[in-house]
Parts: C-alpha cells; sequence; structure tokens
C-alpha cells in the first residue's frame, strides 16, 4: 500500500468516527433508560467510542452494509460487554432478588396467597418504593439479557441496529420482537432453553452449567452458540421470511428439525399475547408472577 492510499485510508476513518459520534451517544442514552440508575454513563461512553474508532478501522464498504448500521451493532455490542463485565446484575440485583423472592415465598406459605408491594415492604422492612425499584432493575437486567443473546455473531446485524425515528409503531415492532424471543427462548429443545436461561438470564459461568448439564465447558460453548443462531433464525422467520426464504437452507433432518421450531416458536403466542410480555414503554414485565 503507498503512502497516500494510507494517509487516504486514515483519512476515510477520521472522518466515519467524527460523523459517526452521535450514535454513541444514542446508543447509551438508550441503554441508560433500562439499567439501574447507578451505572455510568462516562463508562459506557467510553466504551461506546472504543467500539466505533474500531469499528471504523475494520469497516469494509464493499460488503453493501451502511458504516452507521456496521458501528451500532459494534458499539451495542461493547455496551453489553461492559455490562456484563461490571456484572451489575450479580452485584446490586440479584442479592436483593433473593431476598425478595424468599419473602415472597415465605408470605406464599404462611398465608397462601401472594403478597402485595406493601405486604412485601413489611416483611423486608423496607418502604413500597424500593420493592418496586428491585422489580424494576430486575426487569431492565432482563432487557441486557435479551439484547446479548441477538447480538452475538454475525448475523445478528439487522436484528439490532437501533431505530432512529423512535414512532409508537417502532415501539410496537420492538415490543413484538421481544415478545417473539421470550416465545423462542421457551420452545427451545431442552438444553439449548437451559443454556441460554442459566448463562444470559441467570449470568451463571460456563463452568457451572456444563456441571449441571454433565458435559464439558467447550461442549456448553457450542450449544450456546447453535441456540443464540436457532433464536435469531426462529425469530426472522417471524419477522422477517422473505429474508429466510433467500438464505441457504439445509436439508434433510436438520431442515425438519429447524422448520419444526420455526413452527413452535409461531404456535407459542399471539400478537396480543407477545405484546403482554412488555409494558407500554417495552420493559419486559415478569412473567413468573
Amino acid at each position: 500500500m503507498s503512502e497516500s492510499t494510507g494517509t487516504t485510508r486514515t483519512m476515510d476513518t477520521d472522518s466515519l468516527i467524527a460523523a459517526n459520534l452521535p450514535l454513541v451517544g444514542h446508543v447509551v442514552r438508550e441503554m441508560l433508560a433500562r439499567v439501574p440508575a447507578h451505572v455510568r454513563r462516562d463508562e459506557l461512553f467510553s466504551a461506546g467510542s472504543e467500539a466505533l474508532v474500531a469499528a471504523a478501522r475494520a469497516y469494509d464498504p464493499a460488503r453493501g452494509v451502511p458504516f452507521p448500521a456496521y458501528a451500532a451493532v459494534r458499539v451495542r455490542g461493547a455496551l453489553l460487554d461492559e455490562l456484563r463485565g461490571q456484572d451489575w446484575a450479580s452485584r446490586s440485583v440479584r442479592g436483593k432478588v433473593r431476598k425478595l423472592e424468599s419473602a415472597r415465598d415465605a408470605f406464599v406459605a404462611q398465608h397462601g396467597r401472594v403478597p402485595s408491594d406493601t405486604e412485601l415492604a413489611e416483611v423486608l422492612d423496607t418502604d413500597v418504593r424500593s420493592v418496586i425499584a428491585i422489580r424494576d432493575d430486575v426487569q431492565r437486567s432482563f432487557v441486557v439479557s435479551l439484547q446479548s443473546v441477538v447480538s452475538e455473531g454475525p448475523e445478528a446485524t439487522e436484528m439490532v441496529v437501533p431505530d432512529e425515528s423512535g414512532t409508537p409503531e417502532d415501539l410496537i415492532i420492538e415490543r413484538e420482537r421481544v415478545g417473539y424471543l421470550r416465545d423462542a427462548v421457551e420452545v427451545l429443545p431442552e438444553r439449548l432453553r437451559v443454556v441460554v436461561e442459566e448463562y444470559y438470564f441467570n449470568n451463571r459461568p460456563m463452568a457451572e452449567i456444563a456441571e449441571r448439564l454433565g458435559v464439558t465447558e467447550s461442549r456448553v460453548s457450542q450449544l450456546r452458540a447453535e441456540a443464540t443462531a436457532l433464536l435469531r433464525e426462529g425469530i426472522n422467520a417471524q419477522l422477517d421470511p422473505e429474508r429466510m426464504a433467500a438464505a441457504d437452507k439445509p436439508e434433510g433432518c436438520a431442515a425438519r428439525r429447524r422448520a419444526s421450531y420455526y413452527a413452535a416458536v409461531a404456535a407459542q403466542g399471539s400478537l396480543r399475547t407477545r405484546l403482554a410480555k412488555t409494558t407500554s414503554y417495552g420493559v419486559p414485565v415478569d412473567m413468573s408472577a
């Protein structure tokens, strides 16, 4: 590569970074709306900015993907990695959740009914606002976990690019997508479902999941990759069937198993039940209550 070519490449990279820096702020704001208030904006912005620089350096326009879409995937993935690295859900939320669930179970055992938030607050010697805050944090952590599932691998590009318009119709589509994802997790083959739930939603380490399933950590990693690919395909089969029709399909038993899974995802719920799995603001509700 000549010196002039290298200089041009550097200028192009710098231009991409400068033009798309607001994208980092957009994705950070979007993420902050879905995580506890103590998560620091500056740490997320730093991680997102580094991802933007890396995306600009690695971008290949010949692949036909617009840079903002490509960068959004890289930035959001970096933010999710940052959140998982902080393990905020495990430290600040899950301990409180265990206490909340223990109090709830004890109340049910004693009174034969589910307690109200006021009654839970009395059992925990706290106020109702704290009980609601814990529940909200759990649901926000679930959002991050869902995003983690669909942001792995190069096939995830269209699924996680944020929509800039933010119209009510966009929110409905996003809520339906979350509903489909929850349905898709529920109908996964048992081993794949266990891996997804334990790794993404319960933050279990690979070694612990491997011990539970009686397999190696390497096998758990393979199962996780298989599960995330199947989840994406299952959702795309419902939301983007034309793209699925254009893709190369395996034949034989593998094709039949996938077709059966796609049908199970479709049959798992309706638009009404899928939308019922999120609030009007798009935050997943607790379906176990």
